[in-house]
């Protein structure tokens, strides 16, 4: 087999891996590979920083995808040409329901599609929603480690300052379609906002694949916008939960 344009890679690269673990970070990537056996770096292109290790014999990867939908696409795409049919994304978040508190873990059963890469695979009345049974294992693993989690709906941005209804910008100004979104949003039981997921979900559900999302919160941003926690410790408590996913993935 040739290798898949963006990444770089083969088939034989993985391994025979069916499970990727797919973070926005480049750099975090690498840290969350330190975790597994035997980790190596199979290739460092663009945004794509892709790893592999060993979870209890067996071969998990790890590739970054950047910020958004466009390029979840393209990594989500060739890893599935290399036999990759379970994707784990985490990431960081901000929670937009009073009662999340900063360093919580929010599993997404579904996305509110304020996206745009979705509708290259599906039309807008396709729902965008994780898989079941990975996305049980997400919960399962928050509750075996006593992670404080909360499961429910997230709101899935092409962008992080208009999308998501924020004025601390250069011009201050949000296009009518969305001022007073957030507070919609809000009324209706969404938990957060990201910027990755209402693609990943779409284009994986459309596509007989598998994914589910599960986001460490920075900030809630009922009580704030700048987050004043722990980054490190956030992002060790999400990566110890979706790598506790992955291993009960793996052993059924």
């Amino acid at each position: 087999m040739e290798k898949v344009f963006h990444l770089g890679l083969t088939k034989a690269d993985l391994q025979g891996a069916s499970l990727a673990i797919v973070p926005g970070d480049p750099e975090r990537s690498k840290r969350i590979s330190e975790y597994l056996d035997s980790p190596v770096c199979l290739a460092q292109t663009r945004e794509f920083h892709i790893y592999l290790g060993f979870l209890n014999e067996s071969p998990v990867v790890i590739c970054s995808t950047g910020i958004g939908g466009p390029s979840t696409s393209i990594a989500v795409e060739e890893l599935a040409q290399l036999g990759i049919n379970t994707f784990l994304r985490i990431g960081t978040t901000g929670a937009i329901q009073p009662h999340i508190n900063e360093g919580d873990i929010l599993v997404s059963t579904a996305s509110v599609r304020l996206d745009g890469a979705s509708q290259h695979f599906a039309p807008i009345e396709f729902p965008a929603v994780s898989d079941f049974h990975t996305t049980s294992a997400m919960v399962q693993a928050c509750e075996s480690l006593g992670i404080t989690h909360h499961v429910g709906i997230t709101a899935s941005s092409d962008t992080f300052y208009p999308g998501q209804e924020r004025y601390d910008t250069y011009s201050g100004y949000v296009r009518k379609a969305y001022q007073g979104s957030c507070a919609e949003w809000q009324r209706l039981n969404v938990m957060n906002y990201e910027m990755e997921s209402a693609t990943l979900f779409t284009m994986c559900a459309a596509l007989g694949l598998k994914a589910a999302c599960l986001a460490g919160v920075l900030v809630n941003r009922t009580r704030q916008e700048i987050p004043n926690v722990d980054h490190q410790a956030v992002e060790k408590k999400a990566v110890t939960a979706v790598l506790k996913a992955a291993e009960l993935l793996l052993s059924k």
